[in-house]
């Protein structure tokens, strides 16, 4: 495969840690549900979707499921590209999973009708330029979304939400622990995201926040 740079802040997701995230997560797949029912209010049928950093695949093999759109995924991890593969293969699904990085993307430009990003976009290592790659292959009149752990989340908003994960309690410490410490401090508030996509390119926006996430929705 070829190497595509650091691409992410902190310590990359390969090897164990990226098998142990797929396993973690592969218990909490309502999720993805719910994540392909948010794409649903932006993404006709027929369109062209493209997930930025889509882990071990989990939501882009959902919205491949529903024989309704053609999905690529991009991600600069080896480890869930092949996890991610192997997924699709599994679930007899076709989606177009690529190694590459947010800020480098290999595709050609207005390739892609909606982008969505989760969970992911606070470890990127050159926010600005993935956010300028979004508004590059998203066509005129596209949208995308991107949904992360805001900055200044909440103990109880982190308590919440990993009381929904089914998750084993070693598992569920260490992912609270995650989203107490570490991982808010990577975060963006409201105003800093705001302040990020100032020169990027796009037509409009809008950052909304929720107790756990700030949910960026991204127009060309």
């Amino acid at each position: 495969m070829t190497k595509t740079g650091k691409g992410y802040k902190g310590i990359g997701m390969e090897g164990a840690i990226a098998r142990w995230y797929a396993t973690s997560n592969g218990k909490a797949l309502a999720r993805y549900d719910e994540q392909v029912a948010r794409t649903r209010e932006y993404a006709a049928k027929g369109a062209r979707i493209l997930e930025v950093a889509p882990g071990p695949g989990y939501l882009s093999i959902a919205l491949a499921r529903t024989g309704d759109y053609t999905v690529t995924g991009l991600d600069i991890s080896e480890t869930f590209v092949a996890i991610a593969r192997a997924k699709a293969a599994e679930a007899g699904v076709e989606v177009d999973f690529r190694l590459g990085n947010a800020a480098a993307m290999p595709f050609n430009d207005d390739s892609f009708d909606f982008l969505i990003c989760c969970a992911a976009f606070k470890n990127f290592s050159d926010p600005a330029g993935a956010l300028r790659e979004m508004r590059r292959v998203l066509r005129p009149g596209a949208c995308g979304l991107i949904v992360d752990l805001r900055k200044d989340v909440s103990r109880q908003a982190v308590d919440d939400d990993v009381a929904r994960m089914r998750m084993g309690a070693m598992s569920r410490a260490f992912t609270r622990l995650a989203l107490r410490s570490f991982l808010p401090r990577r975060a963006y508030t409201k105003s800093a995201f705001e302040a990020l996509l100032a020169d990027t390119g796009f037509a409009s926006y809008e950052v909304r926040q929720s107790p756990l996430t700030l949910e960026v929705e991204l127009r060309t």
